[in-house]
């Protein structure tokens, strides 16, 4: 296998499990890529004082939710196939149905943004019904491309026991609710789809990944996994220490466990096998080494932004007792060997 055949599965990977396998062309390429475009130039401009400035897009943190959502939807279900064998050279007309409804449905927020403010608690409208159940269902939907199926059975389960709970065994059994309170708290108020997490992710993730992402194409990547093996690359077992200094820095601008892996592993693996490391165990640093770079800061995996909103304290406070774990669990070893287990 050529270095230029590796390179592109590895892409392939990657592309996979983070930006969707699908590669089309034509208009729908462009298309693709202006969202694309357009969704961190939106972010970046509601970011800014411009709004302030300019009185322009000056609107509420729950419409900003609804724009950032649908981008997320289109974008979703433009680059990432419903099945294995779904085509990947171009994007097929459900997919397109499927994508527009998303957004729409997220975009109802925005556009009637009075009417579902004025009504919340209260009778919902047909449209406002069907907006919700579709706009839900299309959220399961992606996930399911996305993240796989696992979290898809979790929230249609939780979904049925709301309905199901008069009829079910006294220890878990509720009253039951209705399918208006069911929609308005799921989907049109900002308890449920539109709740705290997409709100983080609108204000600091999408901006942290961001920032990120553009530092690893100026060469950050290169250059942390450069300054490990300088440093660790002459002592013994040096691949492997290199392997988890270089997976935690690039976990400082990787929003990805997996980008991670395949950005530092194309080198530290051949190394550490080459000095006599089992490609299972070269395989399992690298790939421990990567999952848990992704705690650095300042991403942290997104944990971090969601600590801050459902604790109440600071993005600091959560850094500075990240560090203060992390140092807890790499002495805790040396402390074990030294003083015994008491």
């Amino acid at each position: 296998m050529t270095d230029k055949t590796h390179q592109e599965e590895l892409d392939d990977l990657i592309a996979e499990n983070d930006t969707g396998a699908r590669d089309p062309s034509g208009l729908a390429k462009k298309i693709v890529l202006g969202v694309a475009l357009l969704w961190p130039l939106y972010q970046l401009y509601m970011a800014s004082p411009l709004p302030f400035v300019t009185g322009f897009g000056l609107i509420d943190d729950s419409q900003q939710r609804a724009i950032h959502l649908a981008f997320a939807l289109f974008l979703g279900f433009m680059t990432f196939p419903a099945y294995v064998n779904a085509p990947r050279s171009y994007i097929p007309a459900y997919d397109w149905i499927f994508g527009i409804l998303a957004a729409c449905c997220s975009l109802y927020i925005l556009v009637f943004y009075r009417d579902v403010v004025n009504n919340a608690g209260g009778i919902r409208t047909s449209a406002e019904t069907f907006v919700s159940i579709a706009g839900m269902i299309l959220v399961m939907e992606i996930t399911r491309r996305v993240l796989g199926i696992s979290l898809v059975i979790v929230a249609t389960v939780f979904s049925i026991y709301v309905f199901v709970g008069p009829m079910l065994p006294e220890l878990i059994s509720h009253r039951g609710f209705s399918l208006n309170r069911y929609v308005d708290h799921m989907f049109l108020t900002t308890e449920g789809v539109f709740g705290l997490p997409l709100g983080v992710s609108n204000s600091f993730i999408f901006l942290f990944v961001l920032f990120g992402a553009l530092l690893d194409k100026g060469g950050a990547g290169n250059f942390f996994i450069k300054l490990s093996f300088s440093m660790l690359g002459h002592l013994r077992g040096g691949p492997a220490k290199a392997a988890v200094v270089s997976s935690g820095l690039t976990g400082l601008i990787s929003g990805s466990a997996i980008a991670n892996v395949v950005t530092t592993g194309t080198f530290t693996i051949p190394l550490m096998k080459r000095i006599g490391f089992s490609g299972e165990k070269a395989g399992a640093i690298e790939v421990s080494s990567s999952i848990n770079g992704q705690i650095m800061p300042p991403v942290m995996g997104a944990a971090a932004f969601l600590m801050t909103e459902f604790v109440g304290i600071t993005y600091f406070e959560v850094v500075v007792h990240a560090f203060v774990l992390s140092h807890r669990q790499l002495c805790r070893p040396v402390l074990h060997r030294a003083f015994g287990s008491g």
